[in-house]
Formats: C-alpha cells, sequence, structure tokens
C-alpha cells in the first residue's frame, strides 16, 4: 500500500487518540495544536466500559487502569442527601474508570510519536479538494495530505471552514463549576446530588482525592467575581461532604465552564476531511460519553481507512453519526431532566427517580455501554 499521511487538527483527547490508531495502521501523521503545550488543566473524567474497551483497542488501557480507580456503585441524592436511586448491581457490560483528564491526555501524548505534535500552530485556511487537503498555518507554512481529522473542539476551525452550514453550538441552560478536592470520608464512591436546577456530582480518585461538578441554571456568559463564595451562597447547606469539600478549595482549584451541545450535522465527512470527537457531536457531560465516544471515533475512523480513503470516510460516517448523534440526544434529555428546578417538575423527578427499576436503569444504557468496534 503507497504511503498515506494524514494531518489531526487538535490534540486534546480525541486528537491524539486519532493519531494513535492511524499511526498503528501504518500512516505518516501529524498533529497540529494551537497551544504552546499539551496541558488539560485539573478536573476528572469518568471512563465508561465502551472508553475503556477503545483505550485497549489504542493500546494503552493498562496504562490507563494503574492510575485510576474502578468507579463503584453509587446513584443519585436529593440535596438533603436522601437517597433517590442506589446501584447495587455491577454493571455486565464492562469496568468503569475514574481519572484525572491530565494523565488521560499524557499517557495518549506518550503513545504518539514525539515528532509528529506541532505545538502553537493555528490553522488559517483549508483546501480540500482532488483526494488531497491542504491546510495554511497562521504563519503561511502549508501541510499537504490524503486526509484531514477536524478534532479541534466545540469551536472547530475546520467544521467552520468545510461545514459552511452548520448550526452553531447551542446554550444547554446551565453552567458548570470542576474541582479536585482533597481526600474526605465518602459513603459512596459515586453520587450525584439533585436540587432545583442545581446539581453536585462526587467522585474519588485513585490517590482518593475527590473529583466534583457543580451545577447551575444561568444566563449563557455569567461569570463570578469569587466562585468559591458563589458556590458556598449555593451548596454550602446542602448534605455531607459537600459543604466540607468546598471548605477544602480555594477559587484557584475551581474551573467555571458554559456547557453547550453542537445541533446534528448532515454529515462528518467532506471531501477528505472528517470531524470526531466534540468537533462533531459535542454533547452535554450528562451521560459522561463526551471522551468515550471521541475515543470511539478514533478506533473507528481508522479502521474503516483500512482499506479505500474515500470508501473509507463514507463508512465512518455511516457507522458513527447514527450512534453519536442519539447518545448525544440521550445526554440532553437526561440534563434537562436532572436539572429540573420548577415547583412541580422537582418533585415528579423525584419520585420518577425513586420508581426507576434498577434493571431498567442498566437496560436502559446497554447500547450505549456495550460498543465494540466492528
Amino acid at each position: 500500500m503507497a504511503e498515506r499521511n494524514a494531518v489531526i487538527v487538535g490534540a486534546g483527547i480525541g486528537g491524539l487518540a486519532a493519531a494513535i490508531a492511524l499511526h498503528h495502521r501504518g500512516w505518516n501523521i501529524k498533529v497540529l495544536e494551537r497551544a504552546p503545550a499539551l496541558r488539560e488543566v485539573g478536573a476528572g473524567i469518568s471512563l465508561w466500559p465502551n472508553a475503556t474497551r477503545a483505550l485497549d483497542l489504542l493500546g494503552v488501557g493498562d496504562q490507563v487502569r494503574a492510575f485510576s480507580t474502578p468507579e463503584g456503585p453509587g446513584g443519585f441524592r436529593d440535596h438533603h442527601g436522601r437517597w433517590l436511586f442506589r446501584s447495587t448491581l455491577q454493571t455486565p457490560y464492562g469496568e468503569t474508570l475514574m481519572l484525572r483528564r491530565p494523565t488521560l491526555l499524557d499517557i495518549l501524548r506518550k503513545a504518539v510519536p514525539a515528532n509528529a505534535i506541532v505545538l502553537s500552530t493555528t490553522v488559517a485556511s483549508v483546501e480540500n479538494s482532488g483526494g488531497q487537503v491542504t491546510v495554511t498555518h497562521d504563519d503561511g507554512v502549508q501541510t499537504s495530505a490524503d486526509l484531514l481529522v477536524g478534532a479541534d473542539g466545540l469551536h472547530s476551525t475546520v467544521r467552520a471552514a468545510l461545514w459552511p452550514h452548520a448550526k452553531p453550538p447551542v446554550y444547554a441552560g446551565y453552567t458548570t463549576w470542576r474541582l479536585i478536592a482533597p481526600p474526605t470520608d465518602l459513603d459512596s464512591d459515586v453520587t450525584e446530588s439533585w436540587g432545583r436546577g442545581e446539581r453536585v456530582g462526587i467522585f474519588r480518585l485513585a490517590d482518593n482525592a475527590i473529583y466534583s461538578y457543580l451545577t447551575a441554571k444561568t444566563p449563557a456568559g455569567t461569570t463570578f467575581p469569587d466562585n468559591r463564595a458563589e458556590l458556598c451562597r449555593r451548596f454550602a447547606h446542602w448534605h455531607a461532604p459537600i459543604p466540607a469539600i468546598l471548605n477544602s478549595v480555594t477559587n484557584s482549584d475551581i474551573l467555571q465552564h458554559d456547557i453547550y451541545r453542537l445541533p446534528a450535522l448532515r454529515t462528518y465527512v467532506t471531501g477528505r476531511a472528517a470531524l470526531l470527537g466534540d468537533a462533531a457531536h459535542a454533547m452535554t457531560p450528562d451521560l459522561g460519553q463526551g471522551g468515550g465516544t471521541a475515543l470511539e471515533d478514533a478506533v473507528e475512523l481508522a479502521e474503516a481507512l483500512d482499506g479505500d480513503i474515500d470508501d473509507g470516510l463514507v463508512l465512518y460516517n455511516r457507522r458513527r453519526r447514527p450512534r453519536t448523534q442519539a447518545i448525544a440526544r440521550q445526554s440532553a434529555t437526561f440534563g434537562a431532566f436532572a436539572q429540573a428546578s420548577g415547583p412541580l417538575t422537582v418533585p415528579l423527578r423525584n419520585t420518577a427517580t425513586r420508581l426507576l427499576p434498577e434493571r431498567l436503569f442498566l437496560r436502559a444504557n446497554q447500547s450505549m455501554l456495550t460498543w465494540r468496534s466492528k
């Protein structure tokens, strides 16, 4: 087979995973990243069974496990700490892992040839015609390849250049604060607690540190001069250990991001360009599947391209678009349910959750968690 070249825009989880998958199949790869360093700021990530299978196929699963903790039983509470739904069954679909996002990014980076990653490089324009793609950098340098992979996130430059009719990201209606706190006592490794338009997730990491996210309905773009004070105002009266977690961190430990989702694209492929991860299907984090589906995308893209490139891109689009868009819809629906804030909708949500049979909950997630490469 003739030598094949791919240029990947974006060196996040999806871009690095695509680089690993294509490199393993003999592609020459170049990863263009606009940041001056590969740095994922402090937060955690949940890797569900589909994600761990993808990591195994990328050859880094055991390295990830070495820095992870298996996610144990958990469930949903109200803001007083009363259980609404508590899982006692082990999922039959595989292991779920919790680890720090910077650790995952570092493991993926080390699996990519060091000279393949080009930092401090912004894409200025893209030409996609004649069985070739040409990427022009901000300094005028051009990179040509047989394949362009847009893995550059929610506000993708590649998508903006080659998908001119794509609708812009849509605000999901709430903001999220993320933090990692020192170890504290937990009565369950995994919980998400619900109030009125507010939520708190708590997860134990491998070193017993606590990863937590806190959400609230706010107008898009709302910021606060003192995030910790705002979190204490909203959540200090919630059940233990939430007040203790907030008391153990400073403003420098807290990240705030508004949550956006991407309206469904008609295709993930145009010419010799393909989108993956958030660039293709940015979803709300309510099912913890943003990173997992990006890892799946990378594996399936490389597999689909084992033969003819153009046929492989058609196959990739056919396989990935229905699945990822269905998960994105499911995630948005669950997010709206969990973020309920009305005087009638909150009690109805809580009652419905209390009545949910555990086995039905597992079956509802079966198709999402049982992914395997074709």
